[in-house]
């Protein structure tokens, strides 16, 4: 099939790589608002071509991919909501749903019941075309959040194309999905900034961070990932995570008063249960 990638940092540019390398599309277009990026992308064989506009790219395509910030989607489908055939299937590739669904559906008409909401969980701190990965998908879980009217066969092939990259599919609904990210992925992408930005804003702060060790360096590591992506996730799940992030502060707050007060027994049993958790999730990973 021939598919056209709207967004051509590391998760379109991983599609793309995972395309190629398993023989999934017969021509790969692309479309970035930076056109050196699509010249780039076309001298490491990951495209054939680069489009001058994103209805352009949407043109002839079996299959159009969007992999931009979720902010930037709803004017995106609105490009391409003329240029796309009868056939043609729409899919996402952002961390956030029920907006996502919503704007498709405003945007896209007909052509509606052939978009395919779909969240690959996977990714990094560091974006980039130059970091495609066509590995990036093996053996991670995508969620698809088809909609009422969602066809049946555009599901199945968007299903079937994310197992062909290695992936495990799994469907839920758009606003259980946006619930459940806000609290494993949404919030602790908020907290490591928050810790990053704390720090960094103490006079101190060289001094503090050329002193953190390996532990400090994992919980703040994502804080690296790219803000104006970020921002857009925060404010499109804004209900989900803001229930989240109240839930957390209640839970600091529980921690300072047990700190304050000298209550180790209460810390020690908290501390546990977080640890037990932490290895049978560890356990579960590894198939135990």
């Amino acid at each position: 099939m021939k598919v056209t990638i709207l967004g051509c940092g590391l998760m379109g540019a991983s599609l793309a790589a995972c395309l190629r390398a398993r023989g999934l599309a017969r021509a790969v277009v692309g479309y970035d608002l930076d056109p050196q990026v699509c010249a780039r992308g076309i001298a490491a064989g990951l495209l054939d071509e680069c489009a001058a506009s994103a209805a352009q790219a949407a043109r002839q395509a079996d299959l159009v991919a969007l992999a931009v910030p979720v902010g930037s989607m709803p004017e995106l489908l609105a490009q391409i909501a003329g240029e796309l055939g009868p056939s043609a299937i729409v899919m996402d590739l952002g961390s956030t749903k029920a907006d996502v669904v919503a704007a498709a559906r405003r945007a896209l008409g007909p052509a509606f019941a052939r978009f395919v909401p779909s969240h690959p969980i996977a990714g990094g701190e560091r974006a980039g075309l130059e970091r495609a990965d066509a590995g990036l998908f093996e053996g991670r879980t995508v969620v698809t959040t088809p909609a009422d009217e969602t066809a049946a066969d555009a599901l199945a092939r968007v299903e079937q194309l994310w197992r062909a990259c290695g992936a495990r599919v799994e469907r839920m609904q758009a606003d259980e999905h946006d619930r459940v990210l806000a609290s494993v992925s949404h919030l602790p992408h908020v907290l490591a900034f928050a810790l990053m930005g704390q720090i960094a804003g103490e006079q101190d702060a060289q001094r503090k961070l050329s002193l953190a060790g390996p532990g400090f360096r994992d919980f703040s590591r994502i804080a690296a990932s790219s803000p104006p992506m970020w921002r857009d996730i925060a404010l499109a799940n804004r209900d989900a995570l803001g229930q989240e992030l109240r839930a957390f502060v209640a839970t600091l707050q529980r921690i300072g008063q047990a700190v304050s007060a000298g209550d180790g027994t209460w810390l020690q049993q908290f501390f546990q249960r977080a640890s037990d958790a932490r290895r049978r999730m560890d356990g579960r990973e590894r198939g135990e």
